[in-house]
């Protein structure tokens, strides 16, 4: 099919003044994976992790969603109105959640994912924060300044609950609860509601909390974590340029973990490690992983561009194999799982002119820039992808300069698009990355002909069409394709082959409608793609007979159809049908040695071609006329055939 208007075409690469520019970055390993959670991004509350039977449980939007080690939804266990926190056993056989709008506490069984028990707190006390030591559930609950302290005791026959602990604190909102087995009998409450509220140290032994040290940090504390170790408490709070750790014994300052901006989650690792967050409104990295302690550079990974605010969105594997991260990407979460997160970053810069000639030196460079620096002569290995070489070449190892940055050059043998790709294999410390960039590199223009435009046939001439091709490298070979004009007939290959050794490549066309014929030479490594088209026009075919006539004969050198002055002749055309067309139906006088337009008209044919028209009789005897039908490209109804006069037909009228 003709298609008169071409949609336009798609940028393929954006050039910067005259480089090209590329940036490849190591943020997500190669084995990180990703994967939705049914939880809208208002809706998130708190992630913990088994390890024992390998899942992660999510809680938010009244329900809790468990997920493997890779991502993937396992089950939702729904009907928990505005659950919130969660914390697991000692022995991670059961998780226990806070169901604030239900006044109550639910036990999960981890190995069968199902409920086991239910423990209500009283009618208006809203759970929200749970923690379990000394065979209890201590939980944070209420309001503001009518917040509280829990716990329901199940060290007896039946489960007991325990309101009013807090041992005299007004807590302005329900404190963040941890425990430790490190540190056994002791229960951490940090009050994140105002900015004097304090850190409370209770000694739970006894199963009614003690006092055992108080300090005020600056409050609004938004998430916390107890080393491994049981020596120290790492905390995120507002204000705070990084994650602030204290000595657990008197809350006396340690040691800080700086972030750009004011962190919102924390979570440690059994070895130590500790990770924190933060809001990323520059997208240049929210998740920061301490690997190598407080005093060195961080791993820095941009997992998303915010974060869910005030919110636990990071969590190690028991194991420290790997850290989980509630993500927002979009209108829902999902949870990234980051299989290396002790290794550091990497991002690869990659620059090279954004055009060059063939066979002319030109120079790459670059940089590979990460929070713990590579060393000079770090080795880099580049590849060349061209035209030549469509699986790539290897160019050998360059080196990594001072500075981080390197630079070679090199002399494509190729036309088109050149990339070349810088690859860092990685080390102990550090992911691997890579980045690429592309050249567009001159090729020249072949000689590219095509025969007979313009040219009009009759209808249903084999027309053979010729293309010839100049000089190329290796490609011989070229195509052509005819589109006939109309919406029902498509665009076809005609042919496609090598030219012989003239250039020459022809086919024939049945020129049954105006075409469009093209010959498309697909380029090679040192001629460019070049596309020729030309237009050949076809006729309709047209016959007029003519009926009710007494006699035919000549009058001069020109035959006539005989008319008795009361009869009316008619005239039947026959003509190449196509949907809708009308033929065009002229009559003529002729007077005093001249003809004479008498008027034209267009009438429709029918499917088989056909069209009748009858003239009315004169009832004069001496009249001499005559008549053609034509098809009028555009007026005739369509546009698919060159315009095409018939012949005429002579008549007269006698007495």
């Amino acid at each position: 099919m003709l298609r008169r208007t071409l949609p336009a075409a798609t940028a393929l690469a954006v050039l910067v003044g005259s480089v090209a520019l590329s940036l490849g970055s190591a943020g997500t390993a190669a084995a990180d994976t990703s994967g939705s959670i049914p939880i809208n991004d208002g809706g998130f509350q708190d992630i913990v992790v088994d390890g024992v039977h390998r899942h992660t449980f999510i809680s938010g939007d009244n329900k809790i969603v468990v997920t493997d080690y890779a991502g993937k939804v396992v089950t939702t266990l729904g009907g928990l109105p505005r659950v919130t926190h969660m914390t697991l056993s000692p022995d991670s056989g059961t998780l226990y959640a806070a169901v604030t709008d239900a006044d109550k506490i639910v036990a999960v069984d981890t190995a069968t994912l199902r409920q086991t028990a239910e423990y209500p707190t009283g009618t208006g006390t809203d759970p929200s924060r749970v923690a379990v030591a000394e065979g209890r559930i201590w939980f944070s609950y209420g309001d503001q300044w009518d917040s509280g302290l829990g716990a329901v005791d199940l060290t007896g026959d039946a489960p007991a609950v325990h309101l009013d602990l807090a041992g005299g604190f007004d807590w302005s909102s329900p404190p963040i609860l941890l425990t430790s087995p490190k540190v056994p009998g002791t229960l951490v409450a940090l009050d994140g509601g105002i900015s004097n509220a304090p850190i409370v140290l209770y000694d739970i032994s006894s199963g009614t909390p003690q006092i055992r040290t108080t300090a005020e940090k600056g409050g609004f504390y938004h998430d916390a974590a107890l080393t491994p170790d049981g020596t120290g408490l790492v905390v995120a709070k507002r204000g705070d340029l990084g994650l602030s750790e204290y000595r657990l014994t008197d809350l006396t300052d340690m040691r800080s973990y700086p972030l750009p901006e004011e962190p919102e989650s924390v979570t440690i690792a059994p070895d130590g490690t500790v990770a924190g967050a933060h809001q990323d409104f520059e997208d240049r990295g929210e998740t920061y992983v301490f690997a190598k302690g407080a005093d060195r550079p961080a791993s820095v990974r941009n997992l998303q561009r915010t974060l869910t605010f005030d919110r636990h969105t990071l969590a190690w594997a028991p194991d420290g194999s790997r850290l989980f991260a509630v993500v927002d990407n979009g209108e829902r979460l999902a949870l990234t799982v980051v299989t290396e997160p002790r290794k550091y970053t990497g991002t690869l810069a990659v620059t090279a002119p954004a055009s060059a000639p063939r066979a002319k030196a030109l120079t790459v460079s670059g940089s590979l820039k990460s929070t713990l620096p590579l060393p000079a002569g770090t080795p880099l290995t580049v590849t060349r992808t061209d035209l030549a070489s469509p699986s790539g070449k290897s160019l050998g190892t360059r080196k990594l300069g001072a500075g981080g940055k390197f630079s070679f050059s090199d002399t494509p043998p190729a036309g088109g698009k050149v990339t070349y790709k810088v690859s860092y294999a990685g080390d102990a410390d550090h992911l691997p990355a890579s980045a690429s960039t592309a050249v567009n590199v001159s090729r020249a223009t072949p000689a590219l002909t095509l025969n007979h435009n313009k040219s009009v046939y009759a209808y249903g001439t084999d027309v053979s069409f010729t293309a010839h091709l100049g000089t190329t490298y290796t490609n011989r070979t070229v195509e052509l394709w005819a589109d006939p004009y109309g919406g029902d007939k498509p665009k076809k290959l005609l042919r496609t082959g090598r030219v012989n050794s003239h250039g020459d490549l022809s086919a024939t066309v049945d020129m049954t409608r105006d075409t469009t014929v093209t010959a498309v030479f697909k380029g090679d490594a040192r001629y460019a793609p070049r596309t020729v088209k030309v237009e050949s026009y076809a006729r309709v075919r047209i016959a007029t007979a003519v009926s009710k006539h007494y006699r035919t004969g000549r009058i001069g050198k020109t035959d006539y159809h005989w008319f008795h002055k009361n009869t009316a002749p008619t005239f039947t055309t026959t003509m190449t049908y196509y949907k809708g067309r009308k033929q065009r139906f002229e009559v003529e006088v002729y007077y005093q040695g001249k003809w004479y337009d008498s008027g034209s008209e267009y009438f429709a044919l029918a499917a088989n071609g056909k069209s009748a028209v009858r003239l009315a009789a004169p009832r004069e005897s001496g009249i001499r006329a005559r008549v053609r039908s034509a098809y009028i490209n555009g007026t005739s109804g369509d546009s698919v055939n060159s315009t095409t006069y018939g012949p005429w037909k002579y008549i007269c009228f006698t007495k």
